[in-house]
């Protein structure tokens, strides 16, 4: 059975006081959802500590929005995957369309990033998806193949039980458009066949696949009813406790 997710990506949003009241507002309401599932928060890094706290005894796993590609030195401003775990993170979130088109993320790179979070224990959402032109171009399979394959491919099927995919329509993403239910799982059951055929059957079938697009409590149910998605990545409709809790109610 795969595992479900709600994963919430804050982005750079909210004071560190704003950040623990949300925390406080998502562990209180946290009994109001399924068992069967994991809810994730993504503060900035300047939170991490202070919400961690907040969600210490709680079922809410606290997760990095990204690390740095190096274990430690002179990398003004980065922060590293072992002070990530430091504070208590269980995930990063890698491979984000913003990373990739702000700050010039290339496959080498969260290949890298990759590596030193596994080395500390760290469990990776990992972000794929298409442009609108690339969509409209007829290329977002080879786009999002492309972006697994260079990134994940030369991984164990040990180390993929580790990995999440978020798949997000980069055209979707804080623009309140969605893709229809069908578009999105037309693209989670590629890319699960794509593991299939690099991994084989049991990681495919075990791997968790988010949809990260403008996802909220209005269009959830309808897209965590596609069989090939298994949760959502979610940014806006994270930065408020009750959207977020219903959208991991959508079950």
């Amino acid at each position: 059975m795969r595992k479900k997710i709600v994963a919430g990506n804050w982005k750079m949003n909210t004071t560190v006081a704003e950040g623990v009241e949300l925390a406080k507002g998502i562990v209180a309401k946290v009994n109001d959802i399924s068992k069967g599932v994991s809810l994730i928060v993504a503060p900035p890094f300047t939170h991490l500590a202070s919400v961690g706290e907040v969600l210490k005894g709680s079922p809410v796993a606290l997760s990095a929005q990204d690390c740095a590609d190096q274990p430690k030195g002179a990398f003004t401003g980065e922060v590293s995957a072992a002070m990530l775990k430091g504070v208590g993170c269980a995930y990063t979130i890698l491979g984000h369309s913003e990373r990739r088109e702000y700050y010039g993320e290339t496959s080498p790179k969260l290949v890298k990033k990759m590596a030193m979070a596994f080395e500390n224990g760290l469990k990776v959402i990992y972000c794929v998806g298409e442009k609108l032109d690339q969509r409209e171009m007829g290329n977002h399979f080879d786009v999002v193949s492309q972006q697994i394959s260079e990134v994940l491919f030369d991984l164990t099927p040990e180390q993929m039980k580790n990995v999440v995919i978020a798949y997000e329509p980069v055209w979707a993403i804080g623009t309140g458009v969605t893709a229809t239910s069908a578009q999105a799982q037309e693209i989670h059951a590629f890319i699960r066949e794509t593991l299939r055929v690099h991994f084989g059957e049991k990681v495919a079938e075990e791997t968790t696949i988010l949809y990260g697009g403008s996802c909220k409590p209005s269009n959830a149910k309808e897209l965590f009813a596609c069989p090939d998605i298994d949760g959502g990545l979610i940014g806006g409709a994270s930065l408020k406790a009750d959207d977020f809790i219903a959208i991991a109610q959508a079950w």
